[in-house]
């Protein structure tokens, strides 16, 4: 594998720790990529009288596509934790892996207005869901431990031939720092460079206009340059209607159904919520049906495949999802939704919402879910409840309903549960 050619400006900001452009674009005005908007708005009751940053924090599960993972690989005793009942791992509820500043809320006007996809239903009586443990980890330095860069290369390699490249000639390069960037960033750092600072984290392949870039976390990242421009009748644009949103998507579905690659393909429309303009978005994605309930709830939560406009309306980015679920800790026995509840009115959920929550009336909606994002010790599954927080509600009705979640695996078979202590957890 060669380096890529990236800028020496660009270099010094990543390894410096700013954030990647495109992220930055992400949680930009929508007019970049799509994203949402962050924006600032003082809270003035007593309760939350602090700066908020809302309405545009994507705290999306991790997700990816293809076929279902194979579950069969070395299981994780837990980092040394005994083992609960059944000889199960204890598991390790991760309090502080939030990744994006503000809160995760969502602005509606109805709880109704926000939608997906996901196949849980209460109706469902499930008795137990997988749990996997992550097989990256981070230092103190936040430098990242357990990178299988050949699996990444077969991932670019396979994301490559579902888009018809040729894979013969294709140029596999990593990110590492040259020398000359080395150096600037040493002196930075007055010499004091942690050990593994400069080890690569993606891998890029690039032929004519379409550039894959992997990542450590198994994201494929394909950008089409310049962007692709779809059929008059199809209107994709950041602010399409559910309608419209929905028609992109049946013609996305068949255009790339090489590069979705999936049996039985279920189209994820997600989002609903509003922006500060009161401007609705809606996301496109996709995920793969199966027979078991339990199949089909890991491929929404970690295996879609979405699809990214430009501000012309046209296609400049699809994204495949492929975390490692090798390290399987185990099938854990899971409470109802009943039960969930109750924790949460007694105060035992993490959040980012800097509120306590007000109380069972405000419980608009709950789903299950797995919270999947790359500082989690294990990837397990939450009830998220959507509750309305009434102090934020603006003068014209839009509500702000904030994320609350309850572990779903059995209390016995975790080492700490969550108390909310009146700040960020």
């Amino acid at each position: 594998m060669k380096k890529e050619n990236i800028s020496r400006e660009e270099r010094i900001l990543n390894a410096l720790g700013e954030v990647d452009e495109k992220y930055i674009a992400e949680a930009a005005p929508a007019g970049k990529t799509g994203g949402k908007i962050t924006w600032l708005k003082w809270a003035a009751p007593a309760a939350c009288a602090i700066l908020l940053v809302s309405a545009g924090i994507r705290f999306l599960p991790a997700v990816l596509s293809g076929g279902f993972p194979d579950s069969s690989g070395p299981h994780s005793s837990g980092h040394g934790a005994e083992n609960g009942e059944a000889g199960l791992p204890m598991l390790t509820v991760s309090e502080n892996s939030y990744e994006s500043m503000g809160y995760e809320g969502y602005m509606a006007y109805d709880i109704s207005d926000l939608t997906n996809a996901n196949p849980w239903d209460k109706t469902w009586e499930l008795s137990t869901l997988p749990v996997y443990r992550n097989t990256l980890s981070h230092d103190t330095d936040f430098l990242v431990s357990g990178t299988d860069f050949e699996a990444m290369e077969a991932f670019l390699l396979e994301i490559a031939e579902r888009l018809h490249m040729d894979t013969d000639t294709l140029e596999v390069k990593d990110n590492a720092p040259d020398d000359e960037e080395r150096a600037i960033i040493t002196e930075k750092f007055e010499g004091k460079v942690p050990e593994g600072y400069f080890n690569p984290t993606e891998l890029v392949a690039q032929e004519n206009n379409i550039k894959i870039e992997v990542d450590i976390s198994m994201t494929a990242t394909i950008t089409f340059e310049p962007a692709i421009s779809l059929p008059e009748d199809c209107h994709f644009s950041h602010y399409s209607s559910y309608e419209d949103t929905l028609a992109v998507a049946e013609y996305l579905q068949e255009t790339y159904s090489d590069l979705i690659n999936m049996d039985e393909p279920l189209i994820n429309i997600h989002g609903g919520d509003y922006n500060i303009y009161r401007q609705q978005m809606y996301h496109i994605a996709f995920f793969n049906a199966a027979e078991s309930l339990t199949e089909r709830i890991l491929n929404y939560q970690f295996y879609q495949v979405a699809f990214y406009c430009d501000d012309e309306g046209r296609l400049n980015m699809a994204r495949v999802f492929r975390p490692d679920l090798s390290h399987k800790a185990g099938d854990y026995p899971i409470i109802s939704e009943e039960e969930a509840t109750e924790l949460l009115l007694k105060g035992n959920y993490i959040t980012t919402v800097p509120c306590e929550m007000p109380g069972q009336k405000y419980i608009a909606k709950t789903e299950l879910v797995y919270r999947s994002g790359k500082y989690e010790e294990y990837y397990m599954p939450y009830y998220r409840f959507y509750v309305e927080l009434p102090e934020m509600e603006w003068e014209d009705g839009l509500k702000d309903y904030g994320a609350y979640y309850v572990p779903a695996v059995r209390q016995e078979y975790l080492t700490n549960m969550p108390v909310w202590k009146g700040e960020f957890n």
